[in-house]
């Protein structure tokens, strides 16, 4: 904890980026305000590029006070806990937040819109909390922040109705789900009469070895809390939330839902597991997680192999990348390894996934379709475009030499120092069947023809969209060494903070 000698300056750095967020959300609404309806497209410009500044000043700030001697970044009580963990995914979800900014600015009835951009920043203002929470209340408060911003912006368009249908059943399933974590949450703090996660585990191992009822209750807790993460993540069975979601929401929303929200769920889900459990509990909870992960990655490819719509295909692709995540999530209780592979796999997706929703948009403006049959001649139409979805689709593949084949390398590889060469082995035959409907949708691109030859804009933002997920994809495939490395550390700072 911080004394009274402590700077003030070090009090502020664990929550800069919450505080950079609240003031350009400010900033947001107030250009919002006095701009004219058909200027309001620079309200996205100035959203997506305020969060790429956040994102700077972060780094630079916390890359040297994280390594500081003595700095513990613990503040608020023990709310917030400021380590490599937290630096790197308020990394992978500022990204996301600020490209999903520049991805929604030529989308019809939403680019405009200043709102939308002032409800994204919350959300990631919620999703950087959970990076970093280190207390129960903290891990439903800012849980709770993301999710409601989510399920406003997936039914934005209410005038849609596949729009108002997802945000409506997203709420829903979202707000039933919540209540359930909330009462895991609540019996933890019963059991143990606080509320820091890393106080937790010692009177919850007292609980255990008082008799059958303790264990009980314990069991209940565990089962709930972890239906309540399976919801965020979108593992089976609790999934069915997902593809009607997926393919209603608008595209950017969609894109913003399937990697921003995804990394912080995995960021606190790996925070909460590792710390509160005591160690008698973690061969059962690990066990399963390693059912859910078969299930997840398994079920996600084969129902993905039958879809015709690339939002609802790439929303099953999403479930299956979520059980590839919970190898990582299953190895760290024997290895840092897991989480590693969990933090280098969440940033790599991030890139990938927004790169594929970003074509999907370009072609989408044009054809009004999200069919994968309108992407028929899309090589013969721009190539430069075709050949960015080939990339994203290749990276979610884990062909190499592209950061999907490290990213599944890497979480296959944690998985056998774990002891789970099963699970490693179930992985690679999973990411097999999972080539076949990323390779159709390159076929229909590459060599299915169509009458429409209309030119496909892309717009100066979309073009640095692109850019720079194309070479960040191209980054982690090539020299994968350093980002593994920052990955690391994160896991290293993650087992440190376990009492």
């Amino acid at each position: 904890m911080f004394t009274e000698t402590v700077p003030p300056l070090q009090v502020v750095i664990p929550i800069l980026p919450e505080i950079g967020l609240l003031a350009l959300l400010l900033i947001v609404l107030s250009v919002d305000l006095f701009l004219k309806p058909a200027r309001r497209r620079t309200v996205g410009l100035v959203a997506g590029v305020g969060m790429i500044l956040i994102l700077l000043v972060n780094l630079f700030v916390g890359l040297s006070f994280v390594s500081t001697p003595g700095f513990e970044g613990v503040m608020l009580g023990g709310m917030i806990r400021y380590d490599m963990l937290a630096l790197i995914f308020r990394t992978i979800v500022l990204i996301g937040g600020a490209l999903t900014c520049l991805i929604a600015l030529d989308v019809p009835k939403l680019g405009r819109q200043g709102e939308f951009y002032a409800i994204v920043v919350v959300a990631v203002i919620g999703m950087s909390l959970m990076g970093a929470a280190a207390d129960l209340i903290m891990v439903f408060v800012a849980l709770e922040t993301a999710s409601i911003s989510l399920y406003v912006l997936a039914g934005f368009l209410r005038d849609t109705p596949r729009s108002a249908e997802a945000g409506l059943k997203y709420y829903l399933f979202g707000a039933f789900m919540s209540g359930l974590l909330l009462y895991g949450l609540s019996l933890l703090y019963g059991f143990a009469r606080t509320t820091n996660i890393y106080a937790l585990s010692a009177p919850l191992g007292e609980l255990l070895n008082s008799g059958v009822e303790g264990a009980f209750g314990l069991v209940i807790a565990l089962l709930l809390v972890l239906a309540g993460f399976g919801f965020k993540v979108a593992a089976v069975p609790f999934h069915f939330w997902t593809p009607d979601v997926y393919e209603g929401a608008p595209t950017p929303v969609t894109a913003f839902v399937s990697t921003a929200s995804k990394a912080a769920s995995f960021a606190l889900l790996m925070r909460v597991f590792s710390a509160i459990w005591p160690v008698e509990v973690i061969p059962y909870w690990a066990g399963l997680v390693a059912a859910i992960a078969a299930v997840t990655m398994t079920l996600g490819n084969i129902l993905a192999l039958v879809q015709r719509n690339i939002k609802r295909m790439l929303a099953y692709s999403s479930i299956a990348q979520a059980g590839y995540t919970l190898i990582g999530v299953v190895a760290l209780t024997q290895t840092s390894l897991g989480a590693a592979a969990v933090a280098f796999y969440m940033f790599m997706y991030v890139l990938t996934n927004i790169m594929a929703f970003a074509v999907i948009i370009i072609v989408s403006n044009t054809t009004g379709s999200d069919q994968i049959a309108d992407f028929a001649g899309l090589s013969r139409r721009s190539m430069p475009l075709a050949l960015m979805m080939v990339l994203s689709l290749l990276s979610l593949g884990g062909v190499p030499p592209l950061a999907g084949f490290f990213g599944k390398f890497f979480l296959f590889a944690a998985a056998v120092e774990a002891g789970y060469v099963w699970l490693a082995v179930l992985g690679v035959l999973n990411a097999i069947v999972a080539l076949y409907y990323y390779l159709t949708v390159i076929k229909v691109m590459f060599v299915d023809t169509t009458e429409d030859t209309r030119p496909l804009a892309v717009s100066p933002a979309y073009g640095f969209v692109l850019l720079i997920t194309g070479v960040g994809i191209l980054a982690m495939g090539t020299l994968a060494a350093p980002w593994w490395s920052w990955a690391l550390d994160a896991a290293q700072s993650l087992v440190a903070a376990i009492p």
